[in-house]
């Protein structure tokens, strides 16, 4: 808009300057006027060139005079192209520093992203530290309440620990009359080491192993009710030796190892099962010796019920004599006998049997075999509920076959 405006002002004034030159040269020319003495149409061409260059004048004051960029355009065009080729120096400077801050900044884009990846990897070691530390923390407050428990447990075992040593010293005064026990029984020792020597060679009472009393002892009760037991049972094993040396030997017990009697105790007093407790020797003893025995446990229950079946063997007999009747008869009772130790009746140590029978009946099936050809059964059965202890009672039968073979 002021271009426009600026325009039309010197379209005005140089039309108002060119009327008047022309009036100027025309009122000359009329008049025929010289100026410094010259033809009246020079002057008239000179009128018109001064005119001219009062237009031109003129058109550049008002233009220079509206317009800051005409000035410019007029007097300052070697210093705007300075400032021109400074302001493209300064541009191809300022590019250079655009590349190379946009290739800073790819850096900078390249790093930052680089640091999130980091501060993400941060954020999980940071999110796995918290619940590490929630779990250390729950360690510490489980720590601490066992610290406590541990505190109360230490209260409670020094008590118990001043209990002990009360105890202790009771023991103590036990223990110094067990070494004056001990002394005794040393003095005894040697005493019957000194009469073995007079014995007779080989008069064994009883032989290593061997069975002195056996008993079935309730299970699953108070220690009291089973030392009652065992106590009884070692009665029976000195009323047993009595009898045995023909000779009243109830005034002298048999020798028990006694942490062994208590673990047998503790054991039978925990075990849901009835216990059999045999009282064997320990070693052979000769007469006149001190009974040194051992505690042997087993499970108790009933292996065999009434007219159960226990084995059946075939045999061939060739003519059935007497001795071949009666081993084969015995034959078949050492098969019964490995039968019932298989199954859990216990054997005797000694004799290694489980089972009695009437001699009648063992004499009544050796003489049913006699003088017998071919093929015959015999089989077994319980005659009565035998448990774990034994003896198993057995009932012989004998069925001949028909024919020849075995099965």
């Amino acid at each position: 808009m002021y271009g426009v405006l600026l325009i039309a002002v010197l379209i005005v004034t140089g039309g108002a300057i060119a009327f008047i030159g022309d009036r100027l040269g025309t009122k000359i020319g009329k008049k025929r006027l010289s100026i410094f003495g010259l033809r009246p149409r020079h002057t008239s061409i000179i009128i018109t060139i001064f005119t001219g260059i009062c237009i031109t004048t003129l058109t550049f004051g008002v233009m220079a005079a509206a317009s800051e960029n005409v000035r410019t355009a007029l007097f300052g065009m070697e210093r705007l192209n300075r400032t021109m080729l400074e302001t493209q120096a300064s541009l191809r400077d300022a590019q250079s520093d655009l590349q190379a801050a946009q290739s800073e900044q790819e850096r900078t884009n390249e790093a930052l992203a680089k640091s999130k990846e980091d501060v993400e990897r941060l954020q999980t070691q940071q999110s796995e530290l918290e619940a590490e530390s929630a779990r250390l923390q729950e360690g510490n407050r489980l720590l601490e309440a066992a610290t406590q428990e541990l505190t109360l447990r230490n209260d409670t075992l020094a008590a118990q620990n001043s209990t002990l040593s009360a105890q202790n010293g009771e023991l103590t005064d036990s223990n110094a009359q067990l070494t004056r026990d001990n002394a005794a029984l040393e003095t005894r020792a040697a005493n019957l080491r000194d009469g073995l020597i007079t014995i007779r060679e080989g008069d064994i009472v009883f032989q290593a192993g061997e069975v002195i009393a056996s008993g079935v002892i309730r299970g699953h009760r108070p220690v009291a009710e089973v030392d009652r037991d065992m106590q009884a049972l070692a009665q029976l094993a000195n009323r047993n030796i009595s009898n045995k040396l023909g000779q009243d030997n109830s005034d002298q017990d048999i020798w028990i190892y006694q942490p062994e009697y208590e673990a047998a105790v503790q054991q039978i007093a925990e075990s849901p099962q009835d216990m059999v407790v045999r009282i064997v020797a320990a070693g052979n003893l000769l007469r006149g010796e001190a009974v040194r025995t051992t505690l042997a446990l087993y499970k108790n229950s009933v292996i065999y019920r009434d007219k159960e079946f226990i084995i059946a063997r075939p045999y061939m007999l060739d003519g059935g004599s007497d001795g071949e009747a009666e081993q084969t008869v015995m034959s078949f009772l050492k098969d019964v006998n490995l039968a019932a130790t298989s199954k859990g009746i216990l054997p005797d140590p000694i004799r290694g049997s489980v089972g009695v029978m009437e001699g009648a009946q063992f004499y009544d099936i050796v003489n049913s075999l006699r003088g017998r050809h071919g093929a015959v059964v015999l089989s077994a059965y319980a005659n009565g509920d035998t448990d774990a202890m034994g003896p198993l009672r057995l009932t012989l039968r004998s069925e001949f076959q028909t024919n020849s073979a075995v099965r």
